[in-house]
């Protein structure tokens, strides 16, 4: 696969990222780990990695094109509808990394006008790297991945995540897996980290994946890692999926509608 320049940038960006997380992974005790809140909610964890990760990725993108927009995590906010731009996940799995558990991920994705581009995701710990360019085909370190052929739930293991809410929309999963457990399925996975559990069903791994809240960077990047591995990716009632905080689906697109069915029964939480 022949990367244009913004693939490449964006891989750069996303190896300039990891280095910096795996730096700080080795001493965690000076990671700086301070709690997210809102409105005295628990809102999720933000450490000193999450932050200088995203300054370097942002500059290493800044040096090959100085006058893109950026819309990111911690720092950055620019529109979603700016014609070029940037959307980043300086550390996807903060929680995991937080307790030590070695999966998270650095997640880059270009967009043009509204329209993904292209994408890098980059498992820091495995050296895992995910590439999609639009109409290019998905690729694992160099090699061309589709997803599962499976076309029944009882053929399939599904994937879920959790917002940080503790109310009606943690019930609401809970009911959708209760659910989906009923249809057979080979079981349940929560790896905390949205942009690897995409990219597990776009390499076959999982027949899908869920979850009733997500953020743009959450997914900006594996939603075209999917679709370029064959798969389908909506909102959870079926919508096409906007640049913003959003319920996600995801499937190999065989068992969609079956998936559909149960997760957007719930999705009125």
């Amino acid at each position: 696969m022949q990367h244009s320049i913004e693939l490449s940038t964006a891989i750069a960006a996303a190896q300039a990222g990891s280095k910096i997380i795996a730096a700080h992974f080795k001493n965690l005790s000076a990671a700086g780990i301070t709690t997210k809140s809102d409105n005295d909610r628990y809102d999720g964890l933000v450490t000193q990695a999450d932050i200088d990760s995203e300054h370097a990725v942002v500059a290493e993108i800044k040096n090959a094109f100085p006058n893109h927009s950026f819309l990111a995590e911690e720092a950055h906010s620019d529109s979603s509808s700016a014609e070029h731009l940037w959307v980043i996940d300086p550390l996807d799995g903060t929680n995991n990394f937080a307790h030590g558990i070695p999966h998270f991920a650095v997640s880059v994705a270009y967009y043009q006008n509204g329209n993904a581009k292209c994408g890098a995701i980059l498992d820091p710990m495995r050296g895992d790297l995910f590439i999609a360019e639009k109409g290019q085909g998905a690729y694992w370190n160099g090699n061309k991945i589709q997803v599962c052929e499976s076309k029944s739930l009882e053929q399939t293991m599904i994937a879920v995540g959790f917002y940080y809410d503790r109310g009606p929309m943690m019930r609401a999963t809970l009911k959708a897996i209760e659910e989906l457990f009923q249809q057979n399925i080979h079981g349940i996975r929560r790896f905390g980290t949205a942009a690897l559990d995409l990219v597990q069903v776009g390499l076959g791994r999982f027949g899908g994946f869920f979850e009733y809240e997500l953020s743009p960077w959450d997914f900006a990047a594996a939603r075209l890692f999917l679709e370029e591995a064959g798969g389908r990716i909506t909102t959870c009632t079926g919508q096409e999926l906007p640049l913003e905080k959003t319920s996600v689906l995801a499937s190999n697109g065989l068992i969609h509608d079956s998936m559909l069915a149960i997760v957007s029964k719930h999705s009125n939480y």
